[in-house]
């Protein structure tokens, strides 16, 4: 009976987690098209929910540190819930992000448009996507998906790149546009952190799939 109940709760736990996820996830997405769209209504809805995701972290970390105290479990039940607390983390500060975005797009509102939004968007997709695809390994437990996640983080960091390069030769050729350049920079940085948290993710995945460590590249370079 004990059994059974524990594992009531691991499924509980893991449908609560992804409750998380799909409002972490719309967060981002809204974040983002009230920055593309000049939407003030819209960054708000993503400050309102704000709150919600850091309860919902809290309620996590409750149900999972004392499943961990209760059952002392063993094997994949404590990968599991090892891998649910560092995933837990990772979405709320994804969360925070997509917060920081929705301020600078209301910040943005009030200034006049530097360039079009081009490589933001696209940045903002290939996240986006990396945390849907970690979320879909996580509920099937493929750690085959989450490793063909891994390298798009490269392609968000060069992205960064390229928006940072093209931002700061614009404020060199007109200091006007300063204000408006800055928050953008600052957009593709937190869009940057949102992508390394999605590789967290992953990783926690492959560690709970095979028990395998990647962080750092170190299933590949073993000591």
């Amino acid at each position: 009976m004990a059994l059974r109940h524990f594992s009531i709760e691991l499924e509980e736990l893991h449908a609560l987690l992804l409750q998380m996820g799909e409002l972490v996830e719309s967060s981002i997405r809204r974040s983002v098209q009230s920055l593309v769209e000049r939407d003030k209504e819209l960054a708000k809805a993503v400050m309102r929910d704000e709150p919600r995701v850091n309860q919902m972290q809290v309620e996590i970390d409750s149900k999972t540190t004392r499943l961990l105290a209760l059952n002392q479990p063993v094997a994949r039940d404590l990968r599991f819930l090892t891998a649910t607390l560092k995933i837990n983390t990772d979405l709320e500060r994804m969360g925070d992000l997509a917060v920081n975005i929705a301020e600078r797009a209301i910040a943005l509102i009030n200034l006049p448009a530097v360039k079009p939004l081009v490589d933001i968007p696209k940045m903002a997709a290939l996240a986006q996507n990396m945390l849907l695809k970690s979320l879909e390994a996580f509920v099937r437990a493929d750690a085959d998906l989450a490793q063909s996640i891994l390298p798009s983080d490269d392609e968000v960091d060069a992205l960064k790149d390229s928006v940072y390069q093209e931002l700061v030769e614009l404020m060199q050729r007109d200091p006007v546009t300063i204000p408006a350049a800055v928050d953008l920079i600052f957009v593709a940085r937190n869009l940057e952190r949102i992508a390394d948290h999605a590789t967290n993710i992953a990783e926690d995945v492959i560690f709970l799939a095979k028990g395998i460590d990647v962080r750092h590249h170190m299933a590949d370079h073993p000591k």
